[in-house]
């Protein structure tokens, strides 16, 4: 993963048959669990594409899935927001749910352990984000992304920030792999456009830092929705 956060890897996520899915979801709490309990400091920074679409709303309540170690949730909590964190790995949502006690915005985040492929959180939502939220294993991803649409309040925005490019230290190097455009991403969600927009739909390029401090510009695929209000 790259050096924005200790996110899900470089992956496209993939599809599962009805068969196979139950195992599947097995596993993925089995390998995000290991991830999350490996011991290493977690870099908790906003990610910096939420804090520039955030920054100018009014707080409301918000979600974040695949909330890792809670820099984003934290940040959002710091401003204002009631936040909803969610992640698959019960040591990421028990290490964030201490943080923020630790920062004193216990009272604006909730916390909670949730198979996106199996449940989705309860609630209506201003804001939902998911940022980088790849994985290696199957998972019927524009499913739980229209959920997440359908979560929001009138007026509310879908944030979907994904990985746009490999760099160099990247787990997954294959060459083939391909990472969906926003516009392929929008297109998988297929929402009624009479009810929601795009707002922004776009590649910017990035400076990051690997694990070992070397550096690549790598590219963000970056989908803003919002929904009528």
């Amino acid at each position: 993963m790259d050096s924005t956060r200790h996110r899900r890897p470089t992956a496209d996520a993939a599809g599962a048959g009805a068969g196979d899915q139950g195992a599947a979801d097995d596993d993925a709490e089995l390998f995000w669990e290991r991830h999350y309990r490996t011991p290493r400091t977690w870099d908790a920074r906003v990610n910096a594409l939420l804090a520039e679409t955030a920054t100018p709303l009014h707080p409301g309540a918000a979600l974040d899935l695949g909330c890792g170690a809670g820099g984003d949730a934290i940040w959002l909590a710091q401003r204002g927001w009631h936040v909803t964190a969610v992640d698959i790995s019960t040591t990421a949502v028990e290490r964030v749910r201490e943080r923020a006690r630790d920062l004193g915005v216990a009272d604006r985040v909730v916390t909670a352990q949730h198979d996106l492929g199996r449940s989705f959180p309860a609630g209506q939502y201003d804001l939902v984000s998911a940022q980088y939220f790849h994985t290696p294993l199957p998972l019927l991803r524009s499913r739980v992304l229209g959920t997440a649409a359908r979560a929001l309040r009138p007026g509310g925005l879908l944030l979907i920030v994904d990985h746009g490019s490999t760099a160099p230290w990247s787990w997954n190097q294959h060459p083939d792999i391909h990472f969906p455009t926003p516009t392929e991403t929008a297109a998988e969600l297929d929402l009624d456009p009479a009810r929601w927009s795009v707002v922004r739909a776009d590649m910017p390029r990035r400076r990051a830092t690997g694990p070992a401090g070397e550096t690549a510009t790598v590219i963000d695929n970056v989908l803003l929705i919002q929904v009528a209000a």
